[in-house]
């Protein structure tokens, strides 16, 4: 409290003034003998009764009057925590607000509320300074970063837009959120545009700048107190296995997992078997034994409550929950002479694209040797028996994808072998004059390194029918217009073909530029049509040439969004989600993203905590409601005096 408003408050002092005044005219009169009075009756005393009866609301209304007129001097210096826009030169203004709705936001304050909640309110209240002629943008921080509400002047619709608007298990990326906010701005005609985070800033990121750095358009952080910082521990992953279920539980900085347990437990929250973690480190695995138990639904819940509640359960897999890609090829043809991995192992480590791979022997006779797996890659084999057949076709028109270079051994499968479904005909092996690919004629992720595949050095290359070559979309073809990388959709997933063995020793396509980004492509490709078991939330399922997935879980159902012929659907929650896609049903598990187990706080540019933009207090403004309160008690002041002598007069005489 200021010293004004205090000196404003002590005008209530006053409030004895009216009270003396009211007790001096109650003081009784001096009384004095006189003989000849014994002889009157005593009358009651009048006056006395009026005093008693009738100044009583008198005094009352005196004494409210000063009371308010206090108030009435100390509201212009009463202020309240309350979020407003600050307006310099009292203009309009373009506002994007930056609500944080990533995981960490789940943090509960002493009090129980989220930091979300508390960031909503408080941009609600934000709204609430805005007038007519404002311009309002709400952007989403949580990963993929999205538009809740493109700039309007429809205040309204901005409020419920931010009370509508519900917490999520995404990561965060304030960078691009700062960078979609400025964009919304940026065709506005206002001249004073800003943008207000409200956020913890826990991105995962506290190496990265300080946040807000080099922004066009000012940037304030409206609730710098929700950075306070938190340890969470999180069950990243639960897979049943031989012996058990494998749990994977990973910390944040300052958290530990050692000597917490983890409890496998059934639909009805029966414990079936627990560990203890005994590591300690920021990721840890623990095995549980529950063999004996009938494969039924389970979930892998972690012991004592942290930062996060949300993420201390996972629900267990009965399959390999990580994507993969299954590689079939023969090692000693695919070995360079130096030694270690073949080549195509080496091209996608050198990618370090985050997949695993699977090295088989052969292409596996049924589909489900493939659990997990988004893409199989077979370097020139002899084709394949009807099991393999059968498998492959499965695999493929339920969004898989394979990549077949054909080589010598591919033209010489064995009596009852084929390539079909991908190829309706044999493979030839034959010499070729062409010494590479047509730069001209190469397209997609290949056209940047097209010169890398002029010259392969290659003596003899593979050969289709023409009726093969029909079906086929060429993204490389050879001088003379033969394909050399190709592919062929079938049903929601895709084969690519390559004229050319991976082999070194016939030719030096392993060698090129062209090699890695025909790898790159493939794998970008299979990630994209395939529908990983377990993503991260933020991650994407994709469905090619599907039907319309139906998608249960998290808050109710979902059918995703279709662009192009390809449905895709964004997980917000962690947990399992039940997909029915083309009559099959599947179960999905969205996993917590680990950045977001990290609740550091990012470091901020100085500007974002300055009151340029908005500030976290706002004046009260009461004068107009006290001084109609004051005029009102003046004016019952007057009635009542005028109503006490009114009703003196008419009094009868006694």
């Amino acid at each position: 409290m200021t010293f004004l408003s205090t000196l404003a408050l002590a005008i209530a002092l006053l409030v004895v003034v009216p009270y003396a005044a009211h007790r001096l005219r109650r003081r009784r009169s001096d009384v004095l003998p006189f003989a000849a009075i014994r002889l009157l009756d005593p009358s009651p005393p009048a006056a006395r009764r009026r005093s008693r009866v009738e100044d009583v609301p008198l005094f009352f209304v005196r004494a409210a009057a000063i009371l308010v007129l206090a108030l009435l001097g100390a509201s212009p210096f009463v202020r309240c925590a309350r979020q407003s826009i600050e307006r310099p030169g009292g203009a309009s203004v373009a506002l994007a607000i930056v609500l944080d709705d990533s995981m960490s936001m789940r943090v509960r304050d002493p009090s129980g509320k989220t930091r979300f909640d508390r960031a909503r309110e408080s941009g609600i209240e934000l709204l609430g300074s805005a007038r007519d002629g404002d311009a309002v943008a709400v952007v989403l921080a949580g990963t993929p970063v999205r538009v809740a509400l493109a700039a309007t002047s429809d205040l309204e619709a901005a409020r419920r837009t931010l009370a509508d608007a519900q917490p999520s298990d995404r990561g965060t990326d304030l960078d691009r959120a700062a960078s979609m906010a400025t964009e919304l701005l940026g065709p506005l005609p206002q001249v004073d545009k800003r943008i207000a985070v409200f956020s913890d800033l826990a991105d995962g990121h506290v190496d990265s700048p300080p946040f807000g750095e080099g922004s066009s358009v000012p940037i304030w952080l409206a609730l710098p107190e929700l950075r306070g910082f938190a340890t969470d521990c999180a069950v990243l992953t639960a897979d049943r296995v031989a012996a058990g279920v494998r749990v994977e539980v990973a910390c944040g900085p300052g958290a530990t997992a050692k000597g917490r347990v983890v409890t496998v437990e059934d639909a009805s929250g029966k414990s079936v078997g627990h560990a203890v973690l005994g590591a300690d480190g920021v990721r840890t695995s623990v095995s549980v034994r529950v063999s004996d138990a009938p494969r039924v639904p389970f979930v892998a819940r972690l012991d004592r409550a942290d930062a996060i509640a949300a993420d201390d359960v996972a629900p267990v897999l009965d399959d390999l929950g990580r994507t993969s890609i299954a590689i079939v090829a023969d090692t000693a043809d695919e070995t360079p002479v130096t030694g270690g991995a073949p080549v195509v192992e080496q091209a996608l480590a050198a990618l370090m694209v985050d997949i695993d791979v699977r090295p088989m022997l052969a292409f596996p006779d049924t589909a489900a040797d493939l659990g997990g797996a988004v893409g199989v890659l077979i370097d020139d084999p002899p084709g394949f028996t009807p099991e393999q057949r059968h498998a492959l076709a499965g695999f493929i028109r339920q969004g898989g994808g394979v990549l077949v270079a054909l080589g010598p051994r591919a033209a010489g499968a064995p009596l009852g072998a084929s390539f079909e479904p991908v190829l309706a005909n044999p493979v030839a092996w034959r010499a070729t004059d062409s010494r590479g690919a047509d730069p001209a004629r190469v397209t997609g992720a290949l056209a940047p390194y097209a010169l890398s595949l002029a010259d392969l050095g290659a003596p003899r290359r593979a050969e289709l029918s023409n009726e093969d070559r029909a079906g086929l979309e060429a993204f490389a073809n050879w001088t003379d217009g033969a394909p050399l990388v190709a592919r062929r959709t079938l049903g929601r997933g895709e084969a690519w073909l390559v004229s050319l063995p991976f082999s070194i020793d016939a030719s030096d396509l392993p060698l090129r530029p062209g090699f890695l980004a025909l790898m790159d492509g493939w794998v970008q490709s299979v990630r994209q049509r395939g529908v990983a078991t377990r993503v991260s939330v933020g991650g994407a399922w994709t469905w090619t040439g599907a039907e319309r997935p139906e998608i249960r879980g998290g808050r109710g159902t979902f059918s995703g969004s279709r662009t192009e012929g390809l449905w895709r659907f964004e997980p917000a929650e962690i947990g399992a989600y039940s997909v029915t896609v083309d009559g099959r049903i599947e179960t999905r598990v969205a996993m917590p993203d680990v950045r977001e187990i990290d609740l550091r706080p990012r470091a901020v540019s100085s500007l974002l905590t300055s009151g340029s933009v908005g500030h976290g207090s706002s004046t009260i403004d009461a004068s107009p409601a006290l001084a109609w309160a004051l005029l009102g008690l003046w004016a019952a002041e007057l009635t009542l005096r005028v109503w006490s002598r009114r009703r003196l007069q008419a009094r009868p005489l006694e």
